[in-house]
């Protein structure tokens, strides 16, 4: 029987820590949801003594969580602890994650405590954090730079106080995966009442090595993975979930290993992540990647067409990529409008669908025929709930080579509307300056793209903005066959983001 190993998600932790990765509650709730349909065992929603937004949003998911256990991060200390607990006592399932380095350069120059300082301090914080929930885990930071021997000591005490998973981060992206190996042996080998704990792996991506040392680690007995979605976090980011997730299942006959994912959804949750954060994945990346199942080289497209196994290992549809096939187009009702939409996985409330389909009837007079491809990109933002404080409501813009581009651009708040034109060096830098002309908010443009993410003349464009305001940084997102269109949305769209109390 293929043992089972548990998957923790830490993409609304560890993952949002990347730069340009920050999400508000709403879009944490959102992508919570959508881990919890994946079917992640454990949900790390975030660190809530860092700030009150982080505080509210893991209380969110929290409260909001019912089939998975949903954990929040705590320093060794008591008032950490605290907090994360007022925020997690309202989950269904709710865990402690205590985390303290354990390796001496992490000691010495960062915690500037000895050894038995440390382990008295994790070994106190344990104890307490068990008076207050049943699930404790604990990590120790930098694990795989620290001296086994030590580290071996560090666990037995956790697990002497009541841990009930422990976890040894490869912090910096260090271990080789012989290393990852020898480790993980040894620790089963010699953690005390073994069986009454989980043994977790936690890699990071610096070296390249975090999915293969996570594999590895499974091999040689860890119980349970910590991966993000995409691969997202700090520097080079995390074990990505979705290459671990299938070559586990790809690999089941090796691995003797099985996983609760379903992995139908690991394309849509993929995709979602992308939309809330804009940042996107490679066309390489394996897995969720444009051209993982794109065969481009004529001996590979003649093997294919006689038989997919000859250069495809997964099929796109064990990860829910969908068939780019014509299904709708202006003529067609809402009733196929949703089938279709519930065909492809997403559930939306029904003040949404009625945008939605508001949103695709308009994108049905602009385009022949809608595809697959076309509704995900259509139904990406109204999986997010995000109040629209402006909306667009007409835009005029004059450009040329041998004339300063203007635009003049209409806003509608609270039913009124509000109208400013501006120059500027270009289309798009002009319809901005309008915009920001009626919004006053203090946010300034920091990074702007486009691109095509359907095929054909009449391609939807979609564009993503990031605003900031000293340390704060806002994703937009826009959608449109018009790319100045797109352009105005997206940045519209970050600055309701703002907006949101």
């Amino acid at each position: 029987m293929p043992r089972k190993i548990v998957v923790l998600d830490t993409t609304l932790r560890d993952g949002e820590q990347a730069p340009g990765c920050s999400m508000n509650i709403q879009e944490k709730l959102e992508m919570a949801k959508q881990l919890e349909r994946l079917g992640v065992d454990i949900i790390e929603a975030g660190f809530p003594v860092t700030s009150p937004e982080d505080f509210q949003a893991v209380q969110q998911v929290a409260q909001t969580i019912k089939n998975a256990t949903v954990t929040g991060l705590s320093r060794a200390v008591r008032g950490d602890i605290d907090r994360a607990y007022e925020a997690l006592r309202v989950a269904e399932n709710p865990m402690l994650h205590i985390v303290i380095a354990t390796s001496d350069i992490h000691l010495q120059h960062k915690l500037k405590m000895s050894r038995q300082q440390m382990l008295e301090k994790m070994s106190s914080a344990i104890a307490y954090a068990k008076t207050l929930c049943p699930l404790v885990q604990f990590s120790a930071e930098d694990a795989f730079r620290s001296d086994p021997a030590f580290l071996l000591e560090v666990l037995n005490e956790a697990i002497r106080q009541g841990a009930t998973s422990l976890s040894i981060p490869d912090t910096v992206g260090y271990a080789t995966a012989a290393e990852v190996q020898q480790l993980v042996s040894y620790l089963n080998e010699n953690l005390i009442n073994r069986q009454s704990v989980r043994l977790a792996i936690h890699c990071h991506n610096d070296l390249g090595q975090a999915v293969a040392n996570t594999l590895m680690a499974v091999s040689a007995g860890a119980d349970q993975i910590e991966c993000t979605i995409n691969g997202i976090g700090e520097r080079a980011g995390n074990t990505s979930l979705e290459e671990t997730v299938m070559a586990l299942h790809t690999r089941k006959a090796f691995y003797q290993c099985e996983c609760g994912i379903k992995t139908k959804q690991l394309y849509r949750t993929s995709k979602l992540l992308s939309t809330i954060t804009g940042i996107g994945v490679a066309p390489n990346k394996p897995v969720v990647g444009a051209n993982a199942f794109a065969h481009e080289a004529g001996i590979h497209q003649h093997g294919i067409l006689n038989n997919r196994a000859t250069y495809e290992i997964m099929s796109p549809s064990d990860i829910g990529i969908p068939e780019s096939r014509v299904v709708l187009g202006k003529h067609s009702g809402r009733h196929a409008f949703i089938e279709r939409l519930t065909e492809l996985g997403y559930s939306i409330h029904e003040k949404e669908m009625d945008a939605a389909f508001e949103k695709f009837k308009q994108l049905a007079d602009r385009k022949k025929n809608i595809t697959d491809r076309d509704l995900e990109a259509l139904i990406g933002p109204f999986a997010i709930s995000i109040p629209e404080t402006y909306t667009l409501d007409a835009f005029v813009i004059n450009s040329g080579t041998i004339i300063s581009a203007t635009a003049v651009v209409k806003l509608i708040r609270d039913g009124i509307a509000y109208e400013q034109v501006a120059r500027g060096e270009g289309p798009i830098d002009a319809a901005y300056k309008a915009i920001d002309q009626i919004v006053n908010n203090g946010y300034h443009l920091d990074n702007y793209s486009i691109q095509a993410i359907t095929d054909g003349e009449d391609a939807l464009g979609e564009a993503i903005v990031q605003i900031r305001k000293e340390d704060d940084i806002v994703t937009g997102r826009g959608l449109s066959t018009d790319i100045l269109e797109a352009s105005i949305k997206a940045y519209i769209n970050a600055i309701n983001k703002t907006l949101i109390s």
